[in-house]
């Protein structure tokens, strides 16, 4: 459980309030601003499809800048030291490249409106009903977790009630997505990106300064942590001990490509917002654009718990005093003046907002789509589905209310969240990544695949991690393992259930699988083809600094050359 020391106040004034009550006067004003523009339910769920790539790439980076970042890579900086920066090297940038290089073009040129409606053009009906189903609950359990966390801050913070802290934030998150739908949501995102880095930066840059600099704060760490600290690989050898609790091969294979491109590829909350791009151009940018500030998170995240822990030497060292999780709220009470300190307590807040909207709109979107219009109400009028879309955006939010307290069960947020990505997005990716690249995979293997690599995590997980019967030094190692294992008893699964059944049409496949006959081809043997495959790229969208493959590629690079200051 994320808990703040009891006595870590922050001495808050009226200067402070007026700037929080001003983002949120915004942050409504942005909503009633985009319900001019919604009209249909396409605008409501992804905005008509008409945003440029800038502002879905900020959104997209934003969407998960939430609680996790904030604290809970605040908090591993301070207690993991620079292992953390694999969360974000090695375990997001490869996969948001490959998720616009290779994938965008599919769902985009499809024209779906969700992630699991694509797995219905590929596998059929009983692979969409049960990834929806996934979509659904796992949407809620992480719109919770930021509730959750965002309740216990301002309890701490600003001595507000937590139960006051979940009512206010579901509340103002369900009025702008409600009024606006998704273009609220994503040009609330954009703003609160520029709110978190207003709030972040300030505070690296003062922190740095009272310790005296990179170089004071090496000298200091390396007196009192060793000189691995500051280290991403050191002591990661298989059977060597780190605090991390977990070795090279788990880091690479458990979170650099299975947890990390089973978030990235198949997360709806971050693919809804590519979704939402003017065109396919846009779409496959999106990503790519976002990957570039997500390199330099590490920066004002991570950093400022390396900061507090210096300037805190007992952070995380009694259960009843200050804990890593405290990190940025120490570094705020003891660094920032009033004014900048209201920036700081707002940019938190839109920190929590913005992972909570992300979830809250893609829960809308995929059971009023992929499951209400699909299997309960069908063919109603557009109008009755805009209209279920915004009471499902209530009920989501009241749903996610009562989620924030199941996140009370485990000792670490990052811990919760990653349990779920290892639970419900990794079998995903199993079912995506063979569908895409194997085209006699059968509409049995995806469902059968999809169920048992859910199943096999979570008996890692409960069973053999939880019961002792096998010994993973930490959570977090855990969570790496039964990412492993939903992978390989996926794909086995789907292999086997290949063989004994028969495979779809070849001419239903096309713009779903590499290697199958493209949409003119299609056309011309009388198949029927998907809608936006054969779209032209706009003007301007050929220009060399917007190619795909220079921005990703572009990104990877740099995310390795990062790694150099942190290998020896």
């Amino acid at each position: 459980m994320i808990t703040l020391a009891e006595g870590l106040r922050l001495p808050t004034n009226g200067l402070d309030y007026t700037i929080l009550a001003i983002y949120f006067v915004v942050v409504l004003g942005i909503g009633f601003a985009a319900k001019r523009s919604v009209k249909t339910s396409l605008d409501f769920f992804l905005s008509g499809r008409s945003l440029p790539a800038w502002v879905t790439g900020l959104a997209f980076v934003a969407a998960n800048l939430g609680a996790t970042e904030i604290l809970g890579m605040a908090a591993n900086g301070a207690q993991y030291g620079a292992y953390t920066v694999h969360w974000y090297w090695i375990g997001a940038i490869p996969a948001m490249v490959f998720l616009g290089l290779v994938m965008m073009p599919f769902y985009y040129g499809s024209k779906v409106r969700s992630v699991p409606e694509f797995l219905l053009h590929r596998f059929g009906p009983s692979s969409h009903l049960l990834s929806s189903v996934i979509f659904a609950v796992s949407s809620v359990l992480i719109a919770g977790v930021n509730l959750y966390a965002m309740a216990i801050v301002l309890q701490a913070l600003l001595g507000w009630p937590q139960w006051v802290a979940i009512v206010v934030a579901g509340v103002f998150v369900l009025a702008y997505i409600t009024i606006g739908g998704l273009s609220s949501a994503i040009y609330n995102e954009v703003l609160q990106f520029f709110v978190i880095l207003a709030a972040l930066i300030p505070l690296t840059i003062v922190g740095l300064k009272r310790v005296g600099g990179w170089d004071g704060l090496t000298s200091s760490l390396d007196s009192s942590h060793g000189d691995a600290f500051l280290t991403a690989w050191k002591g990661t050898g298989i059977g060597e001990a780190n605090p991390l609790g977990a070795n090279w091969l788990t880091i690479v294979l458990g979170l650099g490509f299975v947890m990390s491109f089973g978030y990235w590829t198949t997360n709806f909350a971050e693919v809804q917002r590519a979704l939402s791009a003017k065109n396919l151009s846009a779409a496959r940018r999106t990503p790519l654009i976002a990957a570039f500030p997500k390199i330099f998170i590490p920066l004002v995240v991570v950093v400022p718990g390396l900061i507090a822990l210096v300037m805190e030497p007992t952070l995380g060292k009694s259960k009843d005093g200050l804990q890593y999780n405290d990190a940025i709220p120490v570094l705020m009470r003891d660094l920032l003046p009033n004014g900048v300190l209201g920036i700081a307590v707002t940019g938190l807040l839109a920190a929590f907002m913005a992972g909570m909207a992300a979830n809250v709109s893609s829960f809308n979107t995929v059971f009023t789509n992929d499951i209400w219009a699909a299997y309960l109400k069908k063919g109603r009028e557009d109008r009755y589905y805009l209209k279920t879309g915004r009471v499902v955006t209530a009920v989501g939010v009241l749903i996610g209310m009562g989620t924030a307290f199941i996140a009370s069960s485990f000792s670490n947020i990052m811990n919760y969240l990653q349990t779920l990505f290892s639970f419900f997005n990794v079998p995903l990716f199993v079912v995506f990544i063979i569908g895409m690249f194997w085209k006699r995979t059968s509409a049995a293997a995806g469902f059968w695949g999809l169920l048992s690599g859910t199943v096999a995590a979570m008996v890692n997980y409960f069973w053999l991690y939880k019961q002792g019967i096998i010994a993973i030094p930490s959570e977090q190692g855990a969570n790496f393992v039964s990412s492993i294992v939903a992978f390989i008893v996926g794909a086995l699964v789907m292999l086997l259930v290949t063989l004994v059944t028969k495979p779809k049409p070849v001419e239903s496949l096309a713009g779903l699988v590499y290697g199958s006959l493209p949409q003119s081809r299609l056309r011309s043997t009388g198949g029927t083809p998907i809608p936006g495959m054969e779209e032209l790229p706009a003007e301007g969208d050929d220009a060399w600094y917007r190619k795909p493959a220079l921005l990703g590629w572009g990104a990877i690079v740099l995310a390795a050359v990062c790694y150099i200051p942190f290998s020896f």
